[in-house]
């Protein structure tokens, strides 16, 4: 049987933190299905950086299809999950079975991998309480009000939990959230 990683993601994600994760966990071997509010084409954005802005800059991104609703998510059947950034964590952290799937991954201690604005939905469910994680550095008072001891880095480890602030740091996330995979959910 394979291994089965899940995405949680909405509309306005980060193209980026949805896709290289995606393609990098289907290029080791995993079957990864992507989860949101509803099967549809998923509409991501593009977050950048440019001179003169005070923040980061959004335009539409990639489209890509979702393979299953949050009420048709069954925990048990994925060995990890995936948190991209975006916008979307800022509406889907309210989603009562977005909070019911990340609860029974925390619970269980499974791998969960979060990126970028993606630590508002683990954030919602008190799963950072007494954790060590990053996030997008403007959220740096969120992870605090949620209990969770924030570091600036580009990846930063607590037990399962791999936590990173933005898609410049997927190659230092990803290669900790693999090392973890690989020991808690190894392919046959």
């Amino acid at each position: 049987m394979a291994v089965r990683i899940l995405i949680v993601t909405g509309d306005a994600a980060e193209s980026l933190e949805v896709l290289y994760p995606y393609q990098r966990l289907r290029e080791e071997g995993y079957e990864v299905h992507i989860a949101a509010p509803s099967v549809k084409k998923l509409r991501f954005v593009v977050h950048d950086f440019e001179d003169g802005f005070d923040t980061y800059t959004e335009k539409p991104g990639y489209t890509w299809p979702a393979d299953v609703a949050f009420a048709d998510v069954d925990p048990g059947q994925y060995a990890a999950v995936v948190l991209p950034g975006g916008r979307a964590p800022e509406y889907l952290r309210n989603d009562p079975e977005v909070q019911r799937i990340l609860t029974a991954f925390t619970e269980a201690d499974k791998p969960v991998a979060q990126i970028c604005h993606g630590p508002l939905i683990t954030a919602a469910t008190s799963g950072l309480t007494d954790r060590r994680v990053t996030a997008y550095p403007a959220l740096e008072p969120d992870m605090r009000t949620a209990g969770a001891a924030f570091e600036d880095s580009e990846a930063v480890v607590d037990g399962t939990l791999v936590s990173a602030r933005a898609w410049p740091d997927h190659p230092a996330w990803m290669r900790e959230f693999l090392g973890i995979l690989r020991s808690k959910a190894p392919l046959a």
